[in-house]
């Protein structure tokens, strides 16, 4: 646990959290220790112990170093797979330690920008900004103007929605990324994402557009194989233009979750997978880390239409030992923002399994659902038109799974805004964001206030008992 005040500095007590990353292990419970010991150092450091003028000053320094951290772990995990130390509780130890160091990483980056997203201005294009927005690998172009992507490439990103916080918190393990593309260049030097989005199905974009839908986070990923990935680029844009073309079949959204149903449907990772399946014949199956969709209330997860209890997460990427980290982008001004969405998501998941929450549907609820599921069947021009009105959705998403988006929005979105002030609050009065321990505590007041109803979740009965 890292000292309080009687610290010298953050620096010291990174220095620390470096020695134990390089520290050799020959044992899993070794490495288990050493992992937990960083996670909680990095997890219970408040910058409110360190003089903020200077932490605000080394800031970008300072993120540089945990983000070589991360990318020197990450150059690990083949090394530990080779001494067979990479146990389920040895990778779940390493996603918690990249986890939270992206969560201080963030942190810095909004002390040291020292600005919110200004009203009336507009978000940026991932991989853009001045407020060292972009960390980059020192392997790839650290002293490059311009980020170099190359076929093949995978983006894992994270939007600003909160279905966006769920998608990321539904597994085992608490992600902070909720979509994954696949970049391919053609010959004329084209950039497209190819992805596969809930409300479009498969679908080539436009990488500058892709990269500007509403992110704030995104992490740029590149496979060792270089002429694999372009194969697998190449393979995965094919057939989804095949299928966008004039008589082809459209790809629709997977719900199920499922990445070996043998489905033509494709979630995003699903594609991926697929695309690195189909480049090596077979052989490159993704991810070498599943996750697992393992909550005892599967309320949620029933309605969302997920059947399967092992799934390819796009987070799941970060594990991949045949994959670099090339860069790592984030906009300070929303990241604060997605953080407390985060924590509001675990909070509502721990809320449903500890004390039997329940969505449960209005009469409103039903009718935007219904109307949602109506407005599925107009033209994409229409649905556009109506966005502001009605879900937009696809053909194939339930209505039920409709009506539970709406209410996790509705519910989440009040507690959000609430934590949101709090945390504007916070940085007036200290010049700091609220530490996560102060995030899960504010929380916790809400839902003792709420009681047995939060918004559209209903807190039931167990046994012919509350639920403890």
């Amino acid at each position: 646990m890292l000292a309080p005040v009687a610290s010298a500095s953050f620096e010291n007590d990174l220095e620390r959290i470096e020695i134990l990353a390089a520290t050799p292990v020959t044992s899993t419970a070794l490495l288990v220790r050493n992992l937990s010991a960083i996670y909680e150092r990095a997890a219970k450091a408040r910058f409110a112990d360190y003089d903020v003028a200077a932490v605000a000053k080394a800031a970008p320094a300072l993120m540089y170093r945990l983000f070589d951290l991360r990318v020197a772990l990450r150059g690990q995990l083949a090394h530990y797979e080779m001494l067979g130390l990479m146990t389920p509780e040895v990778a779940q130890s390493f996603r918690d330690v990249f986890r939270v160091l992206r969560y201080v990483s963030d942190m810095l980056g909004e002390i040291a920008s020292g600005h919110p997203l200004a009203e009336g201005s507009y978000p940026l294009r991932g991989f853009t900004g001045r407020d060292h927005n972009t960390l980059i690998n020192y392997a790839y172009y650290r002293n490059s103007a311009a980020l170099a992507f190359q076929s093949g490439d995978v983006v894992l990103v994270r939007g600003q929605a909160h279905n966006s916080a769920a998608i990321a918190r539904i597994g085992d393990v608490d992600s902070q990324f909720s979509h994954i593309g696949i970049i391919h260049i053609d010959d004329a030097g084209e950039h497209s994402m190819v992805e596969s989005l809930i409300e479009d199905g498969a679908i080539i974009n436009p990488l500058a557009k892709a990269l500007e839908h509403g992110i704030v986070r995104a992490v740029l990923y590149r496979n060792r194989d270089r002429e694999l990935a372009a194969r697998a680029a190449k393979c995965i844009f094919d057939y989804v233009a095949a299928s966008r073309s004039k008589g082809g079949k459209r790809i629709l959204y997977d719900f199920s979750m499922c990445a070996d149903d043998g489905s033509r449907n494709l979630f995003c990772s699903k594609l991926v997978r697929l695309a690195y399946q189909q480049a090596s014949d077979g052989k490159y199956i993704l991810p070498a880390y599943p996750t697992r969709i393992l909550m005892k209330n599967r309320d949620f997860i029933d309605r969302v239409g997920v059947a399967t209890e092992l799934t390819f997460a796009p987070a799941d990427i970060d594990m991949e030992p045949g994959f670099d980290l090339v860069a790592e982008w984030q906009d300070y001004r929303e990241t604060a923002n997605i953080r407390l969405q985060d924590f509001t998501m675990d909070k509502i998941f721990d809320w449903m399994d500890r004390y039997n929450y329940h969505f449960e549907e209005t009469t409103a609820i039903r009718l935007v659902s219904v109307l949602g599921r109506f407005a599925s069947y107009f033209s994409d021009s229409a649905k556009d038109m109506l966005s502001s009105a009605f879900p937009r959705v696809p053909r194939n998403m339930p209505r039920k799974t409709v009506a539970v988006v709406a209410m996790l929005h509705k519910t989440a979105e009040p507690i959000y805004h609430e934590l949101q002030q709090l945390n504007q609050d916070s940085v007036a009065e200290t010049g700091l964001p609220m530490h996560g321990l102060e995030i899960l505590a504010a929380l916790e007041k809400i839902r003792e206030r709420e009681g047995n109803r939060i918004g559209y979740l209903v807190r039931h009965r167990l046994l012919g008992k509350q639920a403890a």
